[in-house]
């Protein structure tokens, strides 16, 4: 609220912006094929193998979600923003893709199936990992303006 207005004439997202978020989808890309591969060498299940990349995929969304609330400060200082919002649809993201998996009805609609907990991980962490090298870049950023 202290900065004057951007100009008409500037674009929403700057230059640095719009890379940092193709790299981001590249990041988040390279984990869900990693987890395709994965998925399907180690359980040979298409049913399993579209689950698991869902599961990834959702999950590198929800902590994308919080990485990019701030281009430079952390998720641990973001979490502490005022927008109760962001956090009732990260639950209800959540309920809805626990709902996707674990309620027959709706994971034979989609085609997934229930997965144990070791392959809910493996896919869970693989999302988490595809976008919290992002918090170690924003670490860098704020280290290099203190310097």
């Amino acid at each position: 609220m202290i900065q004057k207005p951007r100009p008409f004439s500037t674009t929403f997202f700057s230059t640095q912006e719009l890379s940092l978020s193709v790299v981001q989808g590249l990041a988040i890309t390279l984990g869900t094929l990693f987890i395709y591969q994965f998925a399907f060498q180690n359980y040979s299940s298409e049913l399993i193998t579209r689950t698991m990349v869902f599961t990834s995929l959702i999950t590198a969304n929800v902590f994308l979600t919080l990485a990019n609330r701030s281009f430079y400060y952390s998720i641990v200082t973001t979490i502490r923003y005022k927008n109760d919002l962001v956090l009732g649809i990260i639950g209800v993201t959540i309920v809805l893709t626990a709902t996707f998996i674990y309620y027959p009805p709706l994971s034979g609609f989609f085609n997934f199936t229930s997965l144990t907990l070791s392959q809910l991980a493996v896919a869970s962490l693989t999302g988490f990992i595809s976008v919290i090298w992002f918090e170690v870049y924003k670490m860098y950023k704020r280290r290099e303006t203190i310097r």
